[in-house]
C-alpha cells in the first residue's frame, strides 16, 4: 500500500494557486475549514512564497502554491473560476459549519437537494470555490435508454 504522504500514485489531483502571496494563509485556512493535514511543504528561494504545498483532505490530496508572476512575463494569475472543489462527507452540517466558522463565504446555502444529497457552496478567501454534500436518502434514478 502507497503510503499517503507521498505524492498521489493514481487518479486525479487538484493542484490550485493562490494569488498574492497567500499560500501560507491558505494551508492554515484549510487546516482550519476543512481539516487539512500538510504532508509537504517547499518555499520558494525568496524564502516567503509557496513554491508547493501538498495536503491531505478528507482522505485525498489537494496540491497548491503561490502565484509566480515572473514566470508568466510579470502578469498576476487571473481569479480562479469554473471549478469547484467538492468534499463528499458523511455529516455536511459539520464540515459547512467548520468552514464557514473558518471564514469561508456561503455561496449557495447548505440544503437538502432532489438528487438526495444535502449540498451546499462556499467560496474561499482566496477565491476557489467549494462544495459540501452528504447523502440523505436513496433517490432513484432514471436512466435513458442508449
Amino acid at each position: 500500500m502507497a503510503d499517503q504522504d507521498q505524492a498521489p500514485a493514481t487518479g486525479l489531483t487538484p493542484y490550485i494557486t493562490v494569488r498574492e502571496g497567500r499560500g501560507s494563509e491558505a494551508v492554515a485556512f484549510y487546516q482550519r475549514a476543512f481539516g487539512a493535514r500538510e504532508v509537504q511543504r517547499h518555499l520558494a528561494d525568496d524564502g516567503k512564497r509557496l513554491m508547493h504545498s501538498h495536503l491531505i483532505v478528507n482522505g485525498a490530496s489537494l496540491m497548491l502554491s503561490d502565484d509566480f508572476p515572473e514566470y508568466r512575463g510579470g502578469a498576476p494569475a487571473p481569479e480562479p473560476g469554473g471549478t469547484t472543489l467538492h468534499l463528499q462527507v458523511k455529516n455536511a452540517d459539520e464540515w459547512w459549519n467548520r468552514a464557514v466558522e473558518a471564514g469561508a463565504e456561503i455561496r449557495m446555502p447548505l440544503a437538502d437537494q432532489f438528487w438526495g444529497d444535502r449540498y451546499g457552496q462556499l467560496r474561499d478567501p482566496f477565491g476557489h470555490s467549494w462544495s459540501i454534500g452528504a447523502p440523505t436518502a436513496k433517490v432513484e434514478t432514471q436512466m435513458a435508454p442508449a
